[in-house]
């Protein structure tokens, strides 16, 4: 997803992976557009003509996190599918798009209070968008009898938690593979709904 006209050039993708990096490691906060422009070679005016600020930049990666895992959980979801099916394969997704893009996913999930208040309401709608989808299977397994869940909101709080985390670890000396930790976290979940 773009913001303007000049985000999609190779430049300005430069520029969101090293601010991605950057935020990863210091924080939104602690991270100032000199020391982004400092890891391209570059100064920081030359940052400008593809994001005018720091908190243009925080919200792009963000737009672009945000649509790319909606995206991912949309394209695994085979509404035709069994329930139990589509849940597993949905939250094996999510948990895994956190530990595959775990440095933007820190990011995209930990640093929006960086947003100003418009950009954050361009993301919240988002936000609900990925736990709908989460939601809907959930309430589609309930209603052919298939899942058990006595208050569906704190279901699917607790998945989301448990697969927006995966990007504050991973990967780990245990966990390395993004695949094989989606498949544990899914089984996990599973008994979240039985």
């Amino acid at each position: 997803m773009k913001t303007d006209r000049t985000t999609d050039s190779a430049a300005a993708e430069r520029i969101r992976r090293a601010a991605i990096e950057a935020f990863a490691e210091s924080g939104y906060g602690g991270t100032s557009t000199r020391q982004i422009a400092k890891r391209l070679n570059m100064s920081a005016t030359a940052m400008y003509p593809h994001y005018r600020s720091k908190e243009e930049l925080l919200y792009a990666i963000a737009l672009e996190g945000h649509g790319s895992l909606l995206a991912t959980l949309r394209a695994t979801d085979d509404a035709t599918a069994p329930s139990a099916e589509r849940f597993h394969t949905v939250v094996a997704a999510f948990a895994t798009w956190h530990a595959e893009n775990s440095k933007q996913a820190r990011v995209v999930q930990y640093e929006l209070h960086g947003l100003t208040p418009a950009h954050y309401r361009t993301i919240a709608p988002l936000r609900h968008q990925v736990t709908a989808v989460i939601a809907n299977i959930i309430e589609s397994g309930m209603a052919a009898g298939e899942f058990h869940v006595d208050n569906l909101d704190d279901v699917v709080m607790a998945i989301s938690s448990l697969c927006v985390d995966v990007c504050r670890w991973f990967p780990s000396r245990t966990h390395r593979d993004p695949h094989k930790l989606g498949e544990i976290y899914a089984q996990v979940a599973a008994r979240l709904v039985r």
